[in-house]
């Protein structure tokens, strides 16, 4: 009779093969499903817990890529509502703060509406439904370059300035993937969206 810890190292090494099986596929759909997007690594990272869930399905890539965006975008503008309230900002850099909340209010609202209209696709109006989501998502997209724009026109780039460009940045990257998404479901047609 086997002594009781071969069995139990047996049973690991199984549960190990799986796991790691699982995982593998799970980095294949990513990757695949990232290949779209202009900033592949940050949609691998920001997208990859998505994997097991969407394998293959674009809509749910589209979905979570929109629901990422959406998480995203309100942690940056509480974070720009915090040095509002902070007063941390002066001058030229204060309205270009006040302004970029604004920015990101709007952009908020259309990811909202995207997402809505991506939790519910309809074959007859698909056409019509991914081209409202894409005027929406790139509609976000330009809100958050606005943003940019109206702290790089200052001739004074601080520290906390440089913080803010980079933190919008990636806020737009993440969008940027999510707009790429989306247009993949859109030209991958009727059939994809399909649960």
């Amino acid at each position: 009779m086997r002594p009781p810890y071969i069995f139990i190292f047996f049973l690991f090494l199984s549960w190990a093969a799986t796991n790691t099986t699982s995982k593998s596929s799970g980095d294949t759909y990513v990757r695949e499903a990232c290949s779209v997007t202009r900033y592949q690594n940050l949609c691998i990272r920001s997208l990859s817990s998505f994997s097991q869930l969407a394998k293959k399905n674009p809509s749910i890539w589209a979905r979570a890529g929109v629901s990422v965006t959406i998480t995203d975008s309100k942690n940056i503008t509480q974070f720009l509502k915090n040095l509002n309230k902070n007063k941390a900002m002066k001058g030229k850099n204060k309205l270009a703060l006040s302004d970029c909340i604004e920015c990101f209010l709007d952009a908020i609202d259309n990811l909202h509406k995207s997402l809505g209209v991506l939790r519910n696709l309809d074959s007859a109006k698909f056409d019509d439904q991914m081209s409202d989501v894409i005027t929406w998502l790139s509609a976000a997209l330009t809100d958050e370059e606005t943003c940019l724009d109206g702290f790089q026109e200052q001739n004074d780039i601080t520290k906390q300035v440089r913080v803010v460009l980079n933190r919008v940045s990636r806020t737009s990257y993440i969008t940027s993937n999510a707009l790429a998404l989306a247009n993949n479901l859109a030209s991958t047609g009727l059939g994809s969206f399909i649960n």
